[in-house]
């Protein structure tokens, strides 16, 4: 999923250089992305970096101090309630009236949006394995998620929000969670997910935002992403393999068996240069490891003095 098919499109979401101020202190410093129909945008990043308060504005909770954010190109501060008739959204702690059964407030969320009780409804709720005759104060947190994961599901919205959707769920749940936003996505449906688990998000999602400390610091798809992190290489030749640590974009240069056999990490535009170097040594086995989101991740928090949460 390139740019192109992207210039070609309206955003149904777009966030404008966003900012938010509490006091002196800056949650939003400069946030910028748009989602697309059809898209899954993965929006990560530690406890504290702002995706919170990020949707809490595209929600119309928060009042952003400075840029914009529309909805179907609707202001999200002015427009809320127009908005909210369009849109599902799953919070990361989710509170239920204790004494109403986990049906009955599935029922109740689907009747606020205007909703009814389906045969999909039914399918969801032996899906994730809901016990909907229980009281709601009966629910461990996981179970709470699955109350309003069934009740978004159900509804039949153009854009979809989850907030670190799946705490407290098993993993069978989280692959329920996941087939469940692909099928949205399959029907044309929108979603932005909040997530610190990368490998969710690296399942998923068409597009990924990384925010760190209230600014968005890359967007893109994972592949075009990846020229920002290293290859890992696993290699053993005939020849040996002297002067492959003075090479450019060779790092952590390991020896394994001798100095035929090593594993090292090459930079992306250095990758074809040190696989002719090892070629030409005589290869006896070669395995490479594309990077993944989590090392893409890391290469903006490592840095950090302070340890991110939920890494």
């Amino acid at each position: 999923m390139g740019v192109s098919w992207m210039t070609e499109q309206v955003p149904l979401l777009k966030v404008n250089h966003l900012q938010k101020r509490f006091g002196k202190f800056e949650a939003l410093k400069d946030v910028d992305f748009a989602i697309y129909p059809g898209e899954v945008f993965g929006f990560i990043g530690p406890n504290g970096a702002g995706k919170s308060t990020t949707i809490r504005i595209l929600l119309g909770i928060l009042r952003a101090s400075a840029g914009t954010a529309t909805f179907f190109g609707r202001d999200v501060w002015k427009d809320s309630v127009a908005i909210h008739e369009r849109i599902a959204y799953v919070p990361g702690d989710v509170y239920l009236w204790p004494n109403l059964s986990g049906g009955e407030i599935i029922d109740l969320f689907l009747k606020l949006n205007g909703e009814k009780h389906s045969s999909r409804t039914d399918a969801l709720i032996k899906k994730f394995e809901l016990d909907p005759r229980k009281k709601a104060r009966t629910y461990s947190k996981g179970n709470r998620q699955k109350v309003a994961l069934i009740a978004a599901f159900s509804t039949d919205a153009d854009f979809y929000i989850f907030d670190e959707p799946t705490s407290g769920l098993d993993p069978l749940n989280e692959q329920t969670f996941q087939n469940e936003v692909l099928r949205l996505k399959q029907r044309g449906k929108s979603v932005l997910l909040s997530s610190h688990i990368l490998s969710e998000v690296e399942k998923m999602c068409d597009r990924i935002g990384i925010i760190r400390e209230g600014r968005i610091v890359e967007t893109g798809t994972l592949t075009e992403m990846r020229h920002l992190t290293r290859t890992t290489v696993d290699v053993q030749t005939v020849r040996r393999l002297d002067g492959l640590d003075q090479l450019a974009g060779v790092h952590g240069l390991t020896v394994k068996d001798g100095t035929n056999h090593v594993s090292l990490a090459v930079d992306a535009d250095q990758l074809t240069t040190v696989i002719q170097f090892l070629t030409a040594r005589t290869l006896v086995s070669l395995t490479t490891t594309p990077p993944t989101l989590e090392d893409l991740f890391m290469r903006y928090y490592e840095t950090d003095t302070q340890p991110a949460e939920g890494k």
